[in-house]
């Protein structure tokens, strides 16, 4: 195998395009959920220390960061 079956510029490319379209998206649910929330997120979990909201709001990124990474992925 030489250096460039190993190491396909294309594959790099595709990697690096479908990385940053998943942050696109991943921004693109958190606006809208902070959006659709009735109080701002980072306020609420930076001045009020509110860990309960903090943890919610990790479970929701890290959720929908999977569903990004299985779609694009498929």
């Amino acid at each position: 195998m030489s250096l460039n079956e190993l190491i396909n510029i294309k594959y790099i490319i595709a990697s690096l395009v479908y990385s940053i379209l998943g942050i696109v998206v991943l921004f693109i649910a958190f606006w809208i959920i902070e959006k659709i929330t009735p109080e701002n997120l980072w306020k609420e979990i930076l001045e009020k220390q509110n860990l309960a909201l903090a943890i919610v709001f990790a479970a929701f990124i890290i959720a929908i960061a999977i569903i990004i990474s299985s779609a694009i992925h498929s």
